[in-house]
């Protein structure tokens, strides 16, 4: 709901990640973390606070933050206020021209400067193999961890895409651990029919 692109309420959240039997969920709404903060204590799982950052060409994504990045601006400038607050900078979606994937040439700006710790390797809702390949590829050309995401906006996408991976507590561990882990994950992007949802306000 905090994101401005999807419907998905609390109450729905809990039950898709009771019936997919998440452990850890990454949430990452759309320039935002007030819902992640929220429910990091309401949700039957651990929660990683994220926020999917609209910059000027494109999205990436940082993980573990204690204060929301603003949109807009240059991948460069959001990359280093994710590391300043000691979070991760993770790569969504990054070679799917159907997604407003960060540019080919600002992905190499931001790995050059190193300021880029992961890639989507897998992404639920990228159609083609062969563009979730291209990242894994990038990922251990460029020595970045790999990672996998359902890119839910439903409740049933929830857990379509995951990580399995050693136990963690906190960013460092975090990045180690997922280089040890193995993506699970399928394609998810079943027909959804229109009906009419009446989504509650969010003011914080």
């Amino acid at each position: 709901m905090w994101s401005g692109d999807c419907t998905t309420t609390p109450e729905e959240l809990r039950q898709a990640v009771e019936e997919s039997a998440i452990d850890v969920l990454c949430i990452t709404d759309h320039n935002a973390v007030a819902g992640a903060e929220r429910l990091a204590d309401e949700l039957p799982c651990r929660v990683v606070v994220g926020e999917e950052v609209r910059v000027g060409s494109g999205e990436l994504i940082g993980l573990f933050l204690t204060e929301r990045i603003p949109q807009g601006i240059a991948p460069i400038e959001a990359a280093s206020l994710i590391r300043d607050q000691g979070g991760i900078v993770y790569i969504p979606h990054p070679f799917d021209p159907m997604r407003n994937c960060l540019q080919s040439d600002k992905i190499d700006e931001l790995v050059a400067a190193g300021l880029v710790d992961g890639v989507e390797g897998r992404n639920g809702k990228t159609r083609l193999d062969s563009m979730n390949d291209k990242a894994v590829a990038y990922g251990r050309r460029h020595d970045l961890f790999v990672g996998a995401g359902s890119d839910a906006h439903v409740p049933a996408a929830i857990g379509a895409a995951y990580v399995e991976m050693p136990d963690f507590d906190g960013p460092s561990e975090f990045l180690a651990s997922i280089r040890r882990g193995r993506i699970v994950g399928h394609h998810f992007d079943a027909p959804r029919p229109w009906t009419p949802r009446i989504v509650p306000s969010i003011t914080d």
